[in-house]
């Protein structure tokens, strides 16, 4: 299987879904991250659909996420932004034109693959390892925020101990670039108004469980950190 093949059993996924009544509301960029390529072995971004049913809003800075149908799921902290205007370049500037708002999402990923070795195909295939993204407080003013993503850092911690760190230049050197990353690679599929885009995690991604407690701190903009409670 191809990449492009894979892409092509999702999109025929994602038509099942849609007759099952499944809504989607936004776009999941994956492997934007390059520390994290020679972890897993893929070496470029991938992205998939997020539904209503895969949403989950923690606009108090809260959730309680249950894992149930997940397989080998992982935690992503990521930063996420909603469309106003369809992108009609990928031009950072143009950009932040088009964006409504700016929030902290967390991912959580999927895999089938035994101990997460994939391929590249296997991720197009399997709707870019989408399970979850978790929404935080959403932030209007988006004064500044092209020169400052870069340099913000993200605290990962579980149950109130740091796993990992990670900064925004990690993501395509800045989480406005994977924005314009996704607006150059969709053919068909164009980004449009209201949806929702995030755009890959700051940190690897790492194994979560029913019954963990999880945070995240950031520094550097003005976004409160989330807190996870899996189930």
């Amino acid at each position: 299987m191809t990449p492009d093949e894979g892409y092509a059993c999702t999109r025929a996924w994602h038509e099942e879904r849609l007759k099952e009544g499944w809504r989607p509301v936004g776009r999941k960029i994956g492997f934007t991250n390059r520390r994290i390529w020679p972890i897993y072995n893929v070496y470029e971004p991938i992205w998939g659909t997020v539904y209503d049913r895969t949403l989950i809003n923690a606009e108090r800075g809260f959730a309680d996420v249950p894992l149930e149908g997940l397989a080998q799921p992982r935690i992503e902290p990521e930063i996420c932004f909603r469309l106003k205007a369809a992108p009609r370049s990928a031009e950072p500037a143009h950009l932040l034109e088009c964006i409504e708002w700016m929030a902290h999402s967390i991912e959580v990923v999927q895999c089938e693959q035994p101990g997460w070795k994939v391929t590249l195909a296997q991720c197009t295939a399997q709707n870019g390892l989408h399970g979850r993204l978790i929404m935080g407080p959403r932030q209007e003013d988006l004064s500044g925020i092209a020169e400052r993503l870069p340099s913000v850092e993200m605290i990962l911690k579980k149950d109130g101990r740091v796993v990992d760190r990670g900064h925004g230049v990690n993501v395509l050197d800045s989480p406005l670039l994977a924005l314009s990353h996704l607006v150059k690679i969709l053919k068909t599929e164009k980004l449009q108004p209201g949806e929702i885009i995030s755009t890959g995690t700051l940190t690897d991604a790492h194994p979560v469980a029913p019954g963990e407690q999880w945070s995240t701190e950031i520094h550097g903009i003005a976004l409160p950190g989330l807190k996870i409670s899996f189930r």
